[in-house]
């Protein structure tokens, strides 16, 4: 770090990426200031984070972040009751078969996202200069003359009683998710909008909070998942909680959805491709009502192409590409862009446009992963180029290898949290494991098939 950057950063948006870029931006202004539209206070779901009641992943390399960032982050955690795992060790299923476990040193950290986000939002506001101020909201950018240069901001607090006001800083940060303003304030200020990549996967979650009444039906296992894939397009994550709850979200795709009353919710589970979700749940205690958020599309910003971007601003997080969630990718996204920018900061200001083709590699790893994912569905719009059926292809073969092969699931997992490069899906040692696993297994299935004939 060179030193001090600037006297005052205001990041927009108190949610995990504001966060996280709060803490990394701490280091290079005198004061940073969070600002939020809604209270940030205590472990209760946000109405600006209606995603926010649903089972929620912090991906290893995110977890590994946070610790670097935040020393003691995750023995903090496992003190304040939130249970964690190796990521490896969960009870995964794809294509309704369950992989092998692998020891892989990446810990999964099960927390309702509310109280990570509260854990979270505790390490920051105990950074020295970093300051909230919630309950306000944010009208608009305030620029030089010429608006080549922001500012600042517009915030009017939403206690009533008072009029709108500025707030100026030598760098102003959008963290504010997916209903990011920032392309229209472009346009308002004679920038080019930037261009969006869209794949529509008309996503539904409904999560439910439920009590076991002995722990012990679980075997020790922290998570269960039965993850959707074109054969089975229902799944589900069970997640064992703090306070001693558990959190089951059933996905449906393409529209689907599944009910949210207790009977239609647990005659949903039993659709799944395994009947361990239901096994768990048929005897658990409900303490909640349950809910329902819908996802349309994932949206990807083009900011690294254009050609103009006004200095002293910046976009962050799901502000610049939402994922679909089902791969728990967006924390760790936010929290890998929140690295690229310290390392921008060491060097002095900050170049948008250097910025934005920077975190353009850290995005277009989870893009790739997430998007051809979701292209494996046939009814899904979008281009399936030879890059997308070729990795389909294979991570077919990996999934059934994997559910003979602990070495492949480890992999596959470590890759999975962004703590190994996708290129070690195809290494020589892991393509030949995933060659022969894939014919095992396909050969364990052809017996299992008889048999059962």
């Amino acid at each position: 770090m060179t030193g001090q950057v600037g006297d005052r950063a205001i990041v927009l948006g108190g949610s995990m990426a504001g966060l996280i870029a709060a803490r990394v931006l701490a280091d290079a202004y005198g004061e940073v200031l969070i600002v939020e539209r809604d209270a940030l206070t205590g472990r209760d779901a946000r109405r600006g984070v209606p995603q926010g009641q649903h089972v929620h992943g912090l991906l290893a390399r995110g977890q590994q972040i946070l610790e670097e960032l935040f020393p003691g982050f995750t023995q903090g955690a496992i003190d304040s009751g939130i249970p964690t795992g190796d990521l490896g060790e969960l009870r995964w299923y794809f294509n309704g078969k369950r992989l092998k476990p692998a020891t892989t040193g990446c810990i999964c950290v099960s927390a309702a996202r509310p109280v990570l986000e509260n854990h979270v939002r505790t390490y920051v506001l105990d950074t020295p200069g970093i300051k909230v101020l919630d309950r306000h909201s944010i009208d608009r950018l305030v620029t030089d003359g010429g608006g080549t240069r922001v500012t600042g901001v517009d915030v009017t607090p939403l206690d009533g009683g008072a009029a709108s006001y500025p707030l100026t800083a030598d760098l102003v940060v959008d963290t504010t998710g997916r209903g990011s303003r920032t392309p229209v304030w472009l346009e308002e200020l004679g920038y080019r909008r930037p261009a969006e990549d869209r794949i529509k996967i008309d996503l539904s979650y409904t999560t439910r909070k439920f009590r076991l009444p002995d722990e012990s039906i679980l075997n020790g296992d922290l998570s269960i998942n039965p993850v959707s894939g074109p054969a089975h397009p229902r799944g589900a994550f069970f997640s064992r909680i703090e306070d001693g709850l558990c959190a089951v979200s059933l996905t449906g795709v393409l529209g689907d959805s599944a009910p949210a009353d207790l009977e239609g919710f647990l005659a949903w589970t039993r659709t799944l491709p395994v009947t361990d979700v239901y096994d768990v749940l048929k005897d658990a205690e409900p303490v909640d009502d349950g809910a329902t958020f819908r996802y349309p599309a994932s949206v990807r910003r083009r900011y690294e192409r254009l050609d103009r971007f006004p200095a002293g601003y910046l976009v962050l997080g799901d502000a610049v590409c939402s994922f679909n969630p089902v791969y728990g990718q967006g924390m760790t996204v936010a929290a890998q862009e929140a690295m690229v920018l310290r390392d921008h900061l060491s060097r002095g200001p900050v170049d948008a446009l250097r910025f934005f083709k920077d975190i353009n590699s850290v995005i277009d790893v989870a893009w790739d992963f997430s998007a051809g994912g979701d292209l494996g569905f046939p009814e899904v719009e979008g281009e399936r180029n030879a890059k997308v059926k070729i990795g389909g292809a294979f991570m077919a073969k990996l999934q059934a290898a994997a559910t003979v092969d602990g070495f492949v699931t480890g992999t596959f997992m470590r890759v999975a949290g962004f703590v190994e490069p996708p290129q070690a899906l195809m290494s020589p040692k892991m393509v030949y494991r995933v060659l022969r696993g894939a014919r095992q297994a396909a050969a364990q299935n052809s017996t299992t098939t008889k048999s059962a004939a």
